[in-house]
């Protein structure tokens, strides 16, 4: 697939570790800002792509493109993939999908009346471990509490004290610990166990932005509780407890570098299927896969996983008063 990238973040420099090494991807063209001009001139001539551009509607009209990767700020995602899907591109945007399930669930529809795939840059649903996990989930028996914790102490955090604007930290960017962070506790969860019956969020909330917050997810029969935080820094792990034992991860749930199964009688088995690869890899093979064949039965599940976190993502936020300017449309 001929793919074109919209953004030059943190996000876009991670794919540049891996992104040659996926068969089936050619990197068409990069933009950004006005201000980023030169960084993405400089991205471009590293990585062998032949066009760049100062404005994102630039890249739009690139000749060469069938695919955007839209890897901008949050706030941004919606409007992009708009106009990308409205080009006639499919699209593969980084996560958060979007702000709220209202934009999603719109975009979701444009897609199929275009006859264009849409899918989400979240390397949780993809990894081999997550994938692994959700085949083995009854080793541990019917589930009874789940506890997720990503909690990372962020190097902008000092910053934003001090009184800096800051993306990551801004309601107007769609930013706080829940979309950055406590997302793939969410994504993690609903794959293994779909939509929860009840969603409640508290939150720790400051100059309008959560920079830590706790996500309680009620499945009636079990529980779940997922932490999120930018604001200070503990053991990032997991726990998925059921009645006959328990699988243990030591990472965040975007890496899933490795999980433990832990039996009641005592007996523990490591499982790691992924070996170091690049946690993005696995993602961008099968995007590459799923669009090379036009497969839309696989792009409409993976979009219905991304329905039900960003619904989840949603019902939470507006729980505990975080609310961005993207919302304001839906709700009164």
């Amino acid at each position: 697939m001929k793919m074109a990238i919209a953004g030059a973040g943190m996000i876009v420099h991670d794919l540049f570790r891996f992104i040659h090494d996926v068969n089936g991807i050619e990197l068409t063209a990069i933009a950004s800002t006005p201000k980023s001009i030169e960084k993405v001139k400089t991205l471009a001539e590293e990585n062998g792509i032949p066009a760049y551009y100062a404005d994102y509607d630039a890249l739009l009209t690139d000749p060469n493109t069938e695919v955007m990767y839209v890897a901008t700020p949050n706030n941004l995602h919606y409007e992009m993939v708009k106009k990308a899907l409205n080009k006639g591109l499919h699209v593969i945007c980084e996560k958060p999908f979007t702000s709220n399930i209202e934009e999603l669930e719109e975009l979701r529809d444009l897609a199929k009346e275009k006859g264009l795939i849409l899918l989400e840059a979240i390397s949780t649903q993809y990894l081999p471990n997550a994938l692994k996990m959700k085949e083995m989930i009854e080793e541990i028996g019917d589930p009874k509490i789940v506890i997720a914790n990503y909690s990372q102490y962020s190097s902008r955090y000092n910053a934003f004290k001090e009184g800096k604007v800051l993306p990551a930290f801004s309601p107007d960017f769609s930013g706080g610990a829940l979309m950055d962070l406590n997302i793939y506790n969410i994504h993690l969860i609903t794959m293994l166990f779909g939509a929860p019956k009840e969603v409640t969020y508290a939150a720790n909330i400051e100059k309008g932005i959560d920079t830590s917050g706790i996500i309680s997810l009620d499945y009636g029969n079990f529980k779940a509780v997922l932490v999120g935080a930018k604001d200070c820094k503990a053991p990032i792990t997991t726990s998925i407890q059921g009645n006959k034992g328990a699988f243990i991860i030591e990472g965040p749930a975007n890496v899933l570098p490795k999980f433990k199964l832990v039996l009641n009688d005592g007996t523990v088995t490591e499982y790691d299927l992924q070996e170091g690869t690049h946690r993005m890899f696995y993602e961008f093979e099968q995007f590459a896969d799923i669009i090379d064949r036009k497969d839309y039965a696989r792009a409409d599940a993976m979009m219905e996983k991304s329905l039900i976190a960003m619904d989840t993502a949603t019902k939470a936020r507006r729980s505990g008063n975080v609310v961005f300017p993207a919302d304001e449309p839906y709700i009164s």
